[in-house]
């Protein structure tokens, strides 16, 4: 993703900035914090606060005294909450200086959302009244056109004012309707830039660099509300007209538009478009040749009369797209054969490629929604604004499960349940995966409350027992109805895998029949989704991860050895990782408990199909030979799936080393090696070095590391709020670990104590590595104390570079007292000159050191050379620089 960098502000720009300031009124002024209100509160959350109180309290437009704790009390929304609208309060002098501030912060904070408020306060000020008065109030129409657009409006309101939930099976028997205010929840929308092959399956890349994308908020991401899409932008130094937006399925792109069009409709989002045309690629599949005109009215009929007119304001208009990923025309964005009638017959891709160009229509916008796969072989360069949907915050993702439950006790068991799970919560940013899991949660939760006996061991554990059951619910449902028909599943099992190896999520009722799919079954219905007008009906799977899971379970219900080969090893060899998690599907199902969810329904599940996928799973980690590091976790994955902790000790067991070093490994990544180590339990060399473990991420696999024996952490920006996993996992009972770095961390003085406590009640430790963390402070005392105690076992010890000074030197003097320490490295801290007395005692006092590190300590030639010579005093004690 593209860097934003910060640019030196002169005095210069600092004054004609404030002149230009000068110049609004006061009420324009009220309009552009209004405006500019939602970046503002995310540009303070992301800005380190004292830098802003700093600046503030320089510019004097409000005390900014009492804002010191505020961020640490309350937290970053309260803070930015409260200063902001304090600011405002306080009249126009308070927010020409919080303007001029963040002017000035730029230089040292170059966050995207700042830099682009700045911009478009500066380079659009003129002219940017006048268009928050356009977006807010709309063009001025005719008559006629004021009552066709009113028409217009009440139509798209009925069709987008309510969210239908499919029907969960076995809970209702039909589909339930929830207005969209009531149950649409915020979205990370970022701006992204670059879409290349993918060498894993999107939910699982998407899913793995989620944290990260967090983090990145917090310095250079630029995060996109709904009401910025068609806002100016920085990076094209622009107002858009094309806009691309992605999202992996289900994540909730269509949901996203249908909140826009309602905003619009209902008249709280761009007026400034007098019209908004949505679309569905999927919808218009079989249309061969079609005009724009032509396009409209199918979809619009009460529009005819007045389509002329309304073509004549191109500028007003608004053209939204859906689902570019589920379109069979190859939509080329960059060719040569474009059109400029509206009326003139074309192809779709001719149509689209017209507008987005701007030789249809010039002056229109266009909003087109697409799977960031097929981005992949599109040419975007043309869009003016590109975005990616990340899913669900975590706080979003926990209002998710409250709203479906509606019981809150209920709704936080749940969150919590699958908060502690990590297989099933890394998905959790998809709105419909949340579905799917609340769902199977309400049948165990009913079904526990039916049985009083049943335990939690109930609860699915793997993302394939969670679809397992979901499927096992969708049966039973239709048991009651009669019986299951395993042709049918047999039959959409293999139309799923024909679509995964194609590509294909959306299906022609001729597919169905070639796959002799009976639509009018009542079961069909529960899998598959209909769309579109007859003739021109399309289908697919209620999700992509349903779609996979039935190709893996249709090898299960039906086994043919050289079909299940095939299936396996082509799956693979996707280079673009699409075979991931069907692969993690069909070796999930080769465990038995997981296959028993489905035996009530479908009788035995094939057990020579599991032992194939055994057998292949075995073969898969002995041709591992000088592997990259994504495949081996992909097999991992697998071996997790399966619940296999035999075959996992069998096949890896012997393989005691592994290093993942520089390999970015996400929450999933990290509990599904929790899997593996507590499979094999005697792990000698684990290296997790710059793998950006955060605190989810140390959170899953934190539970297995004390059967590590040499464990290293370093470089993975840990911090304090982190040390609670660290203690609980050097007292584990069975801790094994004797190494242990966490060199180059975000660790502070606030550590020492949770480590000074692990290490005192730990028996294993002898190497443990503090280098490159900040823990100079009073606190750091109580940590050397347990390090020089009698019966402190560590031999060897690093604080190189953690930012100590010449008054910590005394105290290194008690190390003395611990009878185990053989190596010492103090190098590259701050204490020259002052604090040689104390480390040549140290050097000539201690009984048992034999190595000492103390060079970059700023001491004078001098005393470098007074410590070279305690050599001929501690001959056996070398002495490094």
């Amino acid at each position: 993703m593209e860097e934003f960098r910060g640019k030196i502000i002169t005095n210069d720009e600092l004054v004609q900035f404030r002149q230009q300031l000068a110049r609004y009124k006061d009420q324009q002024l009220e309009i552009f914090c209004e405006y500019f209100r939602e970046d503002l509160l995310y540009i303070i959350e992301c800005l380190d606060t004292q830098s802003i109180l700093r600046e503030l309290n320089f510019r004097n437009p409000i005390s900014v005294e009492h804002y010191q704790s505020i961020k640490k009390q309350c937290g970053a929304s309260v803070f930015a909450e409260m200063l902001v609208g304090d600011i405002h309060a306080s009249g126009r002098d308070a927010i020409l200086g919080f303007w001029e501030s963040l002017f000035v912060l730029q230089n040292d904070y170059p966050h995207p959302n700042l830099l682009g408020a700045l911009e478009e306060l500066a380079q659009t000020g003129d002219v940017l009244e006048e268009r928050i008065l356009l977006d807010r109030n709309g063009p001025d129409l005719s008559p006629d056109l004021n009552i066709c657009q009113s028409q217009h409006k009440q139509n798209l309101l009925k069709k987008t004012k309510n969210l239908v939930e499919h029907r969960a099976p076995g809970l209702t028997t039909e589909s339930q309707s929830f207005s969209i205010t009531e149950r649409y929840l915020d979205l990370i929308v970022v701006s992204s830039q670059h879409f290349r092959s993918r060498p894993q399956h999107e939910l699982i890349e998407t899913g793995g660099i989620h944290e990260h994308y967090l983090q990145r908020a917090q310095s250079n991401l630029e995060r996109i509300s709904p009401n910025r899409l068609f806002r100016w932008c920085h990076r094209k130094r622009c107002v858009p007209q094309a806009v691309l937006v992605s999202g992996v399925p289900g994540v909730g792109k269509t949901t996203l538009m249908q909140k826009f069009v309602y905003d619009w409709a209902n008249g709280n989002l761009y007026q400034r478009f007098a019209f908004v045309f949505f679309f569905k690629f999927r919808d218009l599949n079989n249309k061969e040749e079609l005009s724009l005109a032509q396009m409209i009215i199918n979809e619009y009929p009460y529009l005819h009369s007045q389509l002329e007119r309304i073509f004549q304001n191109p500028e007003q208009l608004l053209f939204i797209f859906d689902g570019l990923d589920e379109s069979k025309s190859q939509i080329d964005f960059m060719s040569n054969q474009l059109c400029a009638n509206p009326h003139s017959m074309q192809t779709l891709s001719v149509i689209v490629s017209s507008l987005v160009r701007q030789s249809l229509l010039p002056g229109c916008s266009v909003l087109i929604t697409s799977r960031p796969t097929r981005l992949a072989t599109v040419e975007t360069s043309v869009f003016h604004r590109i975005l990616e949907i990340m899913g669900f915050f975590p706080k979003e993702r926990e209002k998710y499960f409250l709203h479906f439950f509606r019981d809150t006790t209920m709704g936080e068991k749940a969150f919590h349940y699958v908060r502690e799970n990590g297989m099933l919560y890394t998905f959790c940013y998809i709105p419909s995966y949340c579905w799917i899991i609340c769902t199977v949660l309400s049948m165990c939760f009913r079904a526990q409350r039916a049985n009083s006996a049943q335990t939690v061991e109930f609860l699915p554990k793997t993302v394939t027992q969670l679809y397992a059951s979901f499927i096992s619910n969708i049966l039973a449902n239709h048991c009651q109805e009669g019986s299951i028909d395993k042709n049918f599943l047999i039959f959409i099992g293999r139309m799923a895998e024909h679509g995964l190896r194609n590509q294909i999520l959306s299906f022609t009722k001729d597919d169905l029949e070639t796959f002799n799919v009976d639509t009018s079954s009542h079961l069909a219905t529960s899998f598959v989704m209909e769309s579109g007008q007859p003739p021109h009906v399309s289908y697919s799977f209620l999700h992509l991860t349903i779609q996979e899971f039935m190709a893996a379970l249709g090898h299960y219900l039906d086994y043919s050895p050289e079909g299940l080969q095939k299936a396996l090893e082509e799956a693979k060899l996707y280079e673009d990782g699409r075979g991931e998690i069907f692969l993690r599907f069909i070796s999930g199902l080769s465990d038995s408990s997981t296959r028993s969810l489905l035996k009530p329904y479908v009788g035995d599940l094939s057990a020579p199909a599991a032992k194939h996928v055994i057998s292949f799973l075995q073969k898969s980690i002995t041709t591992l030979q000088n592997p990259d590091k994504r495949k081996v976790l992909n097999v991992f994955a697998c071996l997790a799936e399966s619940r296999n902790k035999a075959l996992v000790s069998s096949s890896i067991g012997s393989n005691r080393q592994h290093d993942f070093r520089g390999y970015h490994l996400a929450p999933l990544d990290c509990t599904v090696l929790a899997f593996i180590l507590e499979s094999c339990r005697e792990t000698e060399v684990l290296d997790l070095g710059a793998c950006f473990i955060q605190t989810e991420g140390l959170e899953r696999i934190s539970a297995a590391l004390h059967t590590v024996r040499d464990l290293r952490l370093t470089n993975n920006n840990l911090r304090d709020e982190d040390l609670p996993r660290i203690h609980s996992m050097l007292t584990h009972p069975q801790c094994r670990i004797h190494r242990l770095s966490l060199r180059n961390n975000g660790l502070t003085e606030t550590s020492c104590i949770p480590l000074a406590l692990a290490v005192s009640e730990n028996t294993s430790l002898r190497d443990l590595d503090l280098s490159k963390n900040k823990l100079a402070g009073e606190d750091f005392y109580q940590l050397l104390e347990v390090l020089s105690a009698p019966t402190c076992r560590i031999e060897r010890l690093a604080l190189q570079e953690a930012k100590l000074t010449p008054e910590y030197t005394e105290s290194f003097l008690s190390l003395t007292n611990n009878p185990n320490l053989v190596s010492l490295n103090i190098s590259t801290n701050f204490f020259g000159d002052a604090g040689y007395p104390h480390i040549q005692k140290l050097i000539l006092e201690h009984p048992s050191l034999k190595e000492i590190k103390v060079g970059m300590n700023d001491f004078s030639e001098e005393t470098e050379k007074n410590l070279l010579q305690l050599k001929t005093h501690r001959p056996n004690v070398a002495i490094i620089f």
